[in-house]
């Protein structure tokens, strides 16, 4: 238990700084503005809206399912408003929880020794947490991983229990309904089905790829695959009643959000989707640049295959290909425990069986017991098992780095972003396990002291750099000013806008113009920002220029529904009565499909008409403003918003 108290202590104290920071880029939408946070909302909308407040089946809903994060935010507001540290708290304290759980199941990879300590205090400090952690809304991803950790050692206690006990059936139903609740977290939660599949095939039965198919043929390990079955059923029905629930379609996204997902060019598609993965792995090994949005050209599209970068892809799949190659087919009976070379079956050189102490308490009845005769008395002594190999982890690592990112991948189906750090918030702890065990091999492989003593002190240091930088990340996410500045080198575009905002909110009203005018400098066909410009000088009485944003933006997006509105407005002041007319109505007759924030839209066409009916008015035309006017909208200019993307990474 020291080991996942200090990991666990470690991850709380690294975060205790964001316990005052503020709402912060998505937390805007998906808790400021969701209506299914308000106790007057019955709470059952949540099963029927995605993680944003939109219906789910709505054409234009992110798809993103994630009621029980959305519950815990809900609670959150019940209990204290709109305060933001009540969320930060929540949030910092399942981080905690999670570390204490992933350093738990280092215990079953790792022993008892100091090896276990060394994974729990690298998952705790890894700066690409941040996001997860710092960012409230990252707390789906940080939820769904305690799901994801309980339904795998659930799943551990069912494989060791299995041949014996008849409680096994209680572990596997409590691997499948945790893994339902992780992926009502977050969709991904769903994937530890695999990797507990991995752990019974390679790590638990130790089986080898051409041993699987003959194990089939001759009907051995039949409980294996039987286990197997069941992981799959649940697998498919869970993902059979997800689908049917959003609707049997996939969401739409700009292309903005996934340029090379909007590439005419299969080449493009192919290598920049392929090199993705590699720039996920940089960023866990070297999080020196991390960035709260990485969509629009934050990574340039590879059009090309001379593009140096795809170098790097190629080393990138041609190593990940040769560890589980050589993982899968090695047959060496050595190992290493605890920093000691063993062989299976013999005693490490302190005298010790290498094994852990979890497993040897799960043990019991039959399986468990060997017989032992001394002084003529016939005993029964409890078979402590072995710890596995160095293969079996690192095959082991490699499913939890690979198969909760691929619905990442764009392999199956388009996703809203390039890269986004809370999704690697699960496949961390793959990471995090490769590490450790090449670390632990290098110690043990070195022959001189000096050398060993050189490999525990960097990956000391390795935890003490992770964790600094951590600390310096977490200063970033104190508020949203700081959190767009920090990005302004990733990804300006988006950055310069979102800042522009802030300044806007502020009163810095010269500020804001410039940070919005560099974002249209690298993008110049933005329709947000078009039109938070053209609002900004609106409200400044600069009618003209902000006439001309407002139909640039239409130009652009054409299904922007405010800048209808507000060119309808400014044409009113200036007198182009006609003018205006046709722009309201035009604004009235634009479908809410595939638009992302559906109840904006709606807002601003009630408006629409609203202003329709009062142009009516005017000119006397009376019966025409009872058709058109809807007295219960107010106002006539919509209040500035923060215009950013609101797809969850």
């Amino acid at each position: 238990m020291i080991a996942e108290l200090v990991s666990g202590a470690l991850g709380l104290v690294l975060y205790l700084n964001t316990l005052g920071a503020d709402f912060c880029y998505d937390d805007s939408r998906a808790i400021k503005t969701n209506q299914d946070l308000l106790p007057e909302t019955p709470w059952t909308h949540i099963f029927y809206n995605d993680f944003w407040g939109t219906l789910l089946t709505h054409s234009g809903s992110h798809k993103s399912y994630r009621p029980l994060c959305t519950l815990s935010f809900r609670i959150n507001h019940a209990i204290g408003g709109m305060d933001p540290w009540s969320y930060h708290l929540v949030n910092v304290l399942l981080h905690t929880a999670v570390t204490g759980l992933f350093t738990n199941f280092s215990r079953i990879l790792f022993g008892d020794g100091y090896w276990t300590l060394i994974a729990g205090l690298l998952f705790a400090s890894h700066p690409i947490h941040t996001e997860a952690v710092a960012g409230i809304v990252g707390r789906a991803d940080v939820g769904a991983c305690f799901f994801f950790l309980l339904s795998l050692m659930c799943y551990v206690k069912h494989c060791s229990t299995r041949s014996y006990s008849t409680s096994t059936w209680g572990w596997i139903l409590g691997t499948g309904l945790c893994a339902g609740c992780s992926m009502l977290w977050k969709e991904q939660g769903v994937t530890v089905l695999a990797v507990s599949a991995v752990y019974d095939v390679f790590v638990f039965h130790r089986l080898k790829m051409n041993q699987i198919i003959p194990s089939i043929y001759k009907r051995k390990n039949l409980s294996l695959f039987f286990s197997i079955g069941l992981l799959t059923f649940w697998g498919t029905a869970l993902l059979g009643v997800r689908l049917y629930w959003m609707g049997n379609k996939p969401p739409s996204f700009s292309n903005s959000d996934n340029p090379a997902a909007d590439s005419d060019s299969f080449l493009t598609r192919t290598l920049t989707f392929f090199y993705l993965p590699t720039k996920n792995l940089w960023l866990l090994l070297c999080p020196d640049t991390l960035s709260f949005d990485w969509s629009m050209d934050a990574v340039p599209l590879l059009k090309t295959a001379s593009d140096w970068r795809n170098l790097h892809t190629v080393a990138f799949y041609a190593g990940l290909l040769l560890l589980a190659y050589s993982s899968l087919k090695s047959s060496s009976n050595k190992r290493e425990c605890n920093g000691k070379t063993v062989m299976n079956g013999k005693q490490n050189t302190n005298g010790h069986s290498c094994h852990s102490d979890m497993e040897y308490k799960s043990l019991e009845l039959k399986s468990s017991f060997a017989s032992k005769e001394e002084n003529g008395i016939k005993k029964r002594v409890i078979q402590r098992p072995q710890l596995p190999s160095t293969e079996n982890i690192v095959l082991l690592s490699l499913s939890l780095l690979i198969v909760p990112f691929v619905p990442a991948t764009n392999l199956f189906f388009y996703v809203g972003f390039v890269i986004a750090e809370r999704v690697l918030y699960i496949p961390s702890m793959g990471f995090c396990l490769l590490i450790t065990v090449g670390a632990r091999s290098l110690y043990v492989k070195a022959q001189k002291r000096f050398l060993k003593n050189f490999i525990f002190c960097a990956t000391a240091a390795l935890i003490l750099f992770y964790g600094l930088k951590t600390v310096v990340r977490n200063e970033d996410w104190q508020n949203e000013e700081m959190l767009y500045r920090s990005g302004i080198k990733v990804n300006p575009a988006k950055a310069w806008g979102n800042l522009g905002n802030v300044l806007k909110s502020q009163s810095k009203i010269s500020e804001a113009e410039s940070a919005y005018r560099n974002a249209l400098y690298y993008r110049s066909n933005m329709a947000d920002m078009l039109y938070n410009l053209g609002l900004l000088l609106q409200e400044n009485s600069r009618f003209s220029e902000a006439l001309h944003y407002y139909k640039v933006a239409i130009g652009s997006r054409p299904t922007l529904a405010s800048a209808y509105l507000n060119t309808g407005i400014i044409l009113m002041t200036q007198g182009k009565t006609e003018e205006a007319r046709r722009t309201f109505l035009k604004c009235s007759e634009i479908p809410d499909e595939n638009l992302k924030d559906p109840h904006a839209h709606k807002s601003s066409v009630t408006s629409c008409l609203y202003n329709l009916g009062k142009l009516f008015h005017e000119q006397g035309h009376y019966e025409v403003r009872m058709k058109f006017s809807l007295p219960m909208q107010t106002s006539t200019i919509p209040l500035p918003t923060l215009q950013k993307s609101p797809y969850n990474k």
